[in-house]
């Protein structure tokens, strides 16, 4: 009998383990090369696990909402269905998933289960598509099942967005016309809105009392288990921890490039793109700030790659990635963001997307923060944490008075590749682009 084993798949370089989200296919269903036999939610994305051979899943040994190691075995195709009996009888007991043995790793109900409290929209035609189906069922991820059962949408009339026309919990939102909560995106493409996990706080609890946004939906005297997201997040933030680091800010004045956004916003450029843009021409310049340290030494990436930090609406961080970003074109770049921005929050980036940055920015300046400090995203040399651009009161070498607007940069920096100088020097010669030619950006 020719048993092949379905192992759990390493989808990122950093991926230590991962958890079942869905088989997409059941015990004794024949199963062909290439086809997405299971959907796996690796340390920052869902992602489709194919078949390697043809034949038929013989056994299902890890159950969606099991976590396993890299490596492990999850599941058992056979060769011919004759084969499946025996496969079963001489395969271990499926494990329990985790969220049985472990009610607390299991968030409570979203806040978009709640009624919305704004008027309801003028429904919008319905989109009448024909589903993608396997087996009879409509592929759909647990999100958007779980959204489609509390909106009342029939997943047979949605068109999915997701890999292999997986339905998505965007895809829901869009057929029901009521929107889910807004997420709290920490990159500047759109202020979060304060109120929207308030107002769908739990009766019981007073309005004060709510649960603020992004928080993985904890509320007042429950503990809620990190999901796999904030679990990765953390284990990157304590290895920040070993490396030696220095910080360094400086004051920018952004009057002109405030005035350069307003003439091209319309044309679908963001400030995080306009950012982005300015930070990778400059790193082009600066290559120290650019490079990391590794075990044989300085490393000098080839490429300027900038992540920026999104915050996910279920809590932890993830980093899209630009790349080329000081070769890219202005509009082709901000083009590429919102791509990345949209299918971060629906967990579908591919895993050089998101970890392949040489160079990382974290602007809250849309949150209003006056000034922070950023850690060190393991890999890289150096991020830059941006904060808002506020109306000061400036003296001019002159000695004369007047009102611009000016915002903070900080610096946070590897010591081991990254010194003082270098770190002083690419801030200098970012704030003298920002400040004096922020049109050259678009050239």
């Amino acid at each position: 009998m020719a048993t092949h084993d379905i192992f759990m798949p390493a989808l990122s370089s950093t991926m230590t383990e991962g958890k079942i989200v869905e088989w997409l296919k059941q015990p004794g269903e024949k199963v062909a090369r290439g086809e997405s036999v299971l959907v796996v939610e690796s340390d920052k994305a869902d992602m489709d696990v194919e078949s390697f051979q043809d034949g038929f899943l013989a056994a299902v040994l890890m159950p969606a909402g099991s976590t396993a190691p890299v490596g492990e075995t999850i599941g058992l195709i056979v060769e011919t269905e004759a084969e499946i009996a025996d496969a079963k009888a001489n395969a271990p007991a499926p494990a329990a998933p985790a969220a049985a043995a472990a009610p607390a790793a299991t968030p409570p109900t979203p806040p978009v289960a709640a009624a919305p409290v704004a008027p309801a929209p003028v429904a919008a035609a319905p989109v009448v598509a024909a589903p993608v189906v396997s087996n009879g069922r409509v592929v759909a991820s647990p999100r958007a099942k779980k959204l489609a059962s509390q909106m009342g949408v029939d997943l047979a009339t949605v068109r999915g967005s997701g890999p292999h026309g997986r339905i998505q919990a965007e895809d829901v939102e869009q057929a029901s016309g009521q929107p889910i909560s807004v997420p709290r995106v920490a990159e500047g493409t759109a202020p979060a809105s304060g109120g929207s996990a308030s107002s769908t706080a739990a009766p019981a609890a007073p309005p004060a009392a709510a649960a603020p946004a992004g928080n993985s939906f904890g509320r007042p005297g429950e503990t809620v288990a990190f999901n796999t997201l904030q679990g990765a997040v953390n284990r990157n933030m304590e290895a920040s921890l070993a490396v030696p680091c220095f910080r360094v800010g400086y004051t920018i004045t952004t009057d002109k490039l405030d005035a350069f956004y307003k003439q091209v916003k319309p044309k679908g450029v963001t400030m995080t793109a306009l950012l982005a843009k300015a930070v990778a021409v400059t790193l082009a310049r600066h290559p120290q700030v650019n490079a990391a340290t590794t075990a044989a030494g300085m490393s000098y990436p080839a490429e300027v790659n900038v992540a920026i930090a999104v915050a996910m609406e279920d809590g932890g961080l993830i980093t899209p990635v630009l790349r080329q970003a000081d070769r890219t074109d202005l509009y082709e770049m901000s083009r590429q963001w919102a791509d990345l921005v949209k299918r971060s929050r629906s967990k579908q980036l591919l895993p050089e997307e998101y970890s392949t940055g040489t160079f990382t920015l974290s602007n809250l300046g849309m949150f209003g923060v006056d000034r922070f400090d950023a850690i060190l995203p393991p890999g890289t040399g150096a991020i830059l944490a941006v904060a808002a651009s506020r109306p000061m009161v400036v003296a001019g070498k002159d000695g004369s008075i007047a009102v611009k607007r000016q915002m903070q940069v900080n610096l946070t920096a590897d010591h081991r590749v990254v010194y003082g100088a270098d770190g002083a020097s690419f801030l200098k010669d970012l704030a003298e682009l920002i400040e004096n030619r922020p049109e050259s950006l678009a050239l």
